[in-house]
């Protein structure tokens, strides 16, 4: 997604990354990484817990999830990783944006 966000935000969409590090960590990996979106750090495994993000510690902790939301906070696509490289690509997010787009119309 850091390579292609621009292909997000030109749909007027935001890129939130929610990880499980503490603050200091979490915002050194994002400068390391130079990282465009925003990254919210969820030590406390709250924001995790309110959209059931599995934790497998067999499979290294939390599986990916992956939400689109709308402006009112709904979701609008959700997609629960079953491993830590079971992430769609871009373009499913893109397909999904669209579709909303195009029902809002």
């Amino acid at each position: 997604m850091r390579d292609h966000y621009s292909d997000f935000t030109s749909r007027g969409v935001e890129i939130v990354a929610v990880g499980p590090d503490a603050a200091g960590t979490f915002q050194n990996y994002w400068q390391k990484e130079n990282i465009p979106f925003v990254g919210l750090p969820d030590p406390d495994h709250s924001v995790s817990k309110i959209y059931k993000q599995e934790v497998n510690l067999f499979k290294l902790g939390r599986m990916p999830l992956n939400c689109v939301i709308d402006l009112d906070g709904r979701i609008r696509y959700v997609h629960y990783g079953s491993s830590m490289s079971d992430i769609p690509d871009n373009e499913t997010f893109l397909n999904v944006i669209e579709q909303l787009d195009k029902s809002s119309v």
